[in-house]
């Protein structure tokens, strides 16, 4: 079987798997942080558990000097297993966690800097972990994308085929060597 073949065999099932809503059932967040994102995870906990959200956080849990990629990671292994429906990191720009989550088979990470972007991602994109630079927005408007990002439901409809290539494309190279190829 061709790389394309094995794509389009992945893609349709895929979208079989989207359009059927499998997936993690459970409503959790799972939250993370480096030091440079701590204060604003730290809000963000409070704000999230304030309106009733069940919150598993990750860390950090000091602005002492950490390495983001632990707690990316972290986050993201418990939305790639299922243990929590949604994930949110902060480090300084949100670049590299996003970079990292999106590593783990199963996540899609988004970065959002503005209520614009965290609908699209989660309408279009089907986002499930949210990544957010703690330099480069308030706390308002952190609280605001947060609110926002998980307001916004995923409208299938033609994003689904899209979403499906996403994952389809992660599954070739999951499963294949460094060039994607193989498997």
């Amino acid at each position: 079987m061709t790389t394309e073949q094995e794509v389009r065999r992945v893609v349709a099932q895929v979208v079989d798997e989207v359009l059927a809503g499998n997936g993690p059932s459970r409503e959790a967040i799972a939250i993370g942080a480096d030091h440079g994102g701590f204060r604003l995870k730290e809000l963000l906990l409070e704000h999230l558990r304030s309106r009733g959200r069940e919150v598993r956080d990750c860390g950090t849990s000091s602005t002492e000097a950490v390495d983001y990629p632990d707690f990316a990671h972290a986050v993201a292994r418990l939305v790639a297993a299922g243990e929590c429906r949604w994930g949110i990191v902060v480090d300084g720009a949100g670049i590299g966690s996003a970079m990292v989550a999106n590593k783990v088979p199963g996540v899609r990470a988004a970065l959002c800097y503005d209520l614009s972007t965290a609908r699209n991602s989660r309408e279009h994109n089907h986002a499930n972990v949210l990544t957010l630079g703690a330099g480069l927005i308030g706390e308002a408007l952190a609280r605001g994308i947060v609110d926002e990002w998980l307001a916004t439901e995923w409208g299938p409809g033609r994003h689904a085929a899209r979403v499906a290539k996403i994952t389809a494309v992660e599954r070739c190279y999951a499963s294949a060597g460094p060039a994607g190829e193989g498997g």
